[in-house]
């Protein structure tokens, strides 16, 4: 059965005709390409065109000529205004560079982009999409061979070449479609049965089949919903539905967020706002969602609500740590602004902790060399050992699902469990506009620039690291301060086990640390 109650529904008034126009034809001078941590976006018109994706995609040719690259291409994005015309333009280039592409004809998840590289059925992929940004932004990012986000030596290679080619547009080689097809150059394939079929060996939905619990999945009106329909027919999942499944390019279905924009964020209170309430009245004991690409994932539960992604990190790892075999990998990957609890769970577990920069690519090398069993970030993305480079978002909502089926517990009790046996954490983050130079200070902002601080907040200061942002390390708590690689805006992140007001203190001596 599909649910279609849609809750308070969003009134922002979107033109898509004049989006369309703006990709297509921009007035005024386009934006250079510029990788973040991941891929190229900005705003329909100046700040992400036709000829951004045209640019692109003539760059990764380039790329792949230079290095002796012949594999097939995957080419494709998620549900957005301008995903399918952005990847029908990579196909026309990079066809027309003579390479074959496989251009499915539904909208592609990221993970099964990271999933289908790594099955070996193409050798790297083109993938248009923004992410939960407010459906006026498009972008486009490239996954390597080695299925997860480039790096950031490959990216900026990919960003030279294709600012090049914004500015010399004449170079860029490209065919029409119908040409490509006739020379067997584009081909359409199955994506959905060979990702839900491996999907089966890592998630066991014969314990969700068997659970009197009743759930709920959204896609947000994303690329996962067919891949969640084919989940719920091929495992039997009757006592699991598929909700909210409008799909409108102008995502008007989405409550507003706090300022008045869409935004497809399956981890913030806003977009979730119809399934809180639908297990606040009782509809279900837990409901899902993934993004638009469906490379980040969220959930909310009777009992605690929607539940923060650091909290579901923390209950997935203790899960997986508890079930690992003997052979499974010692380590444990989280980013910088991600929750300190894991620490606690993984060593309880004799784990290592991985801590890298902010960014799932930092990760792809610990989750290809099956190193890492689990690798999480605060902005709720995560993947496991042995399966995809990229966040899986339709992983980890299942997960989370398998996870309430087998213990019977609520993901909210069980994460009041392990803060019994490890702390209770207080966390948060707060945004702060930036101008492009302020955020280049933090950008070269160094340990050294503070050795003169012994203390910070009343804690003694134990150490500093400069590798993304600054992090001050206390005993009890810590503070991130970095500029964000995709907007004008400084993050500054904290967590501590003290108390909730003393949370507020470091925020506050953090502003004052960093001239906010």
């Amino acid at each position: 059965m599909v649910h279609q109650k849609a809750g308070t529904l969003s009134e922002e008034k979107i033109n898509l005709k004049v989006l369309r126009e703006n990709f297509l034809n921009p007035k005024g001078e386009v934006a250079k390409v510029k990788f973040g941590t991941s891929g190229h976006r900005g705003s329909l018109g100046t700040g992400f065109c036709a000829l951004h994706a045209r640019a692109i995609a003539q760059a990764v040719a380039t790329l792949h000529k230079e290095e002796g690259l012949t594999g097939k291409i995957l080419v494709g994005g998620d549900t957005r205004l301008m995903s399918r015309t952005t990847a029908e333009i990579c196909a026309q280039v990079l066809s027309g560079n003579g390479f074959k592409v496989v251009l499915p004809s539904i909208a592609v998840p990221t993970p099964v982009f990271s999933f289908e590289i790594l099955s070996g059925r193409v050798c790297a992929a083109l993938n248009g999409t923004a992410s939960h940004n407010p459906p006026q932004d498009m972008g486009l990012k490239y996954n390597p061979s080695n299925g997860g986000p480039a790096s950031g030596a490959l990216t900026k290679k990919i960003e030279e070449l294709a600012n090049f080619y914004l500015q010399n547009p004449q170079k860029i080689q490209a065919i029409s479609l119908e040409e490509a097809r006739k020379k067997g150059l584009v081909e359409d394939a199955d994506i959905i049965k060979p990702y839900i079929e491996a999907l089966g060996k890592k998630i066991n939905f014969e314990v969700i089949a068997k659970s009197n619990l009743k759930a709920a999945i959204t896609p947000l009106g994303g690329a996962s919903l067919p891949f969640y329909k084919e989940i719920i027919k091929h495992y039997n999942l009757k006592n699991v539905e598929l909700v909210l499944t409008e799909q409108n390019p102008d995502f008007h279905f989405i409550p507003l967020d706090h300022d008045g924009k869409i935004r497809m964020d399956p981890s913030s209170v806003y977009p979730m706002k119809p399934l809180i309430e639908f297990v606040k009245n009782g509809d279900y004991d837990f409901a899902g969602a993934s993004d638009p690409d469906a490379d980040r994932f969220g959930c909310a539960t009777k009992k605690g609500g929607l539940i923060p992604p650091n909290h579901a990190l923390c209950v997935m790892l203790d899960y997986l740590a508890r079930k690992a075999a003997k052979d499974s990998p010692k380590k444990v990957g989280r980013t910088l602004g991600t929750t300190m609890l894991m620490d606690k769970i993984a060593a309880h577990y004799n784990l290592g902790i991985e801590e890298v920069n902010v960014g799932f690519k930092y990760f792809v090398d610990g989750l290809l060399n099956k190193e890492l069993l689990m690798a999480g970030e605060e902005s709720a993305g995560m993947s496991i050992t042995n399966w995809v480079t990229e966040k899986d978002g339709i992983l980890a909502v299942c997960l989370l699902l398998e996870i309430m089926c087998a213990t019977g517990q609520d993901i909210a009790g069980l994460y009041e469990q392990l803060t019994a046996l490890y702390g209770k954490s207080y966390y948060t983050r707060v945004d702060t506009p930036a101008l492009p130079e302020v955020k280049q200070k933090f950008t070269n902002l160094k340990a050294e620039n503070f050795t003169e601080l012994k203390t910070f907040a009343g804690e003694k200061l134990l150490r500093i690291r400069d590798t993304d942002g600054i992090k001050f390390y206390l005993r009890d708590s810590w503070l991130l301060a970095r500029a964000s690689g995709t907007e004008n805006i400084v993050k500054l992140y904290a967590e501590t086990l003290r108390s909730e007001e003393y949370l507020k203190t470091l925020i506050e001596e953090g502003k004052k640390v960093f001239g906010l």
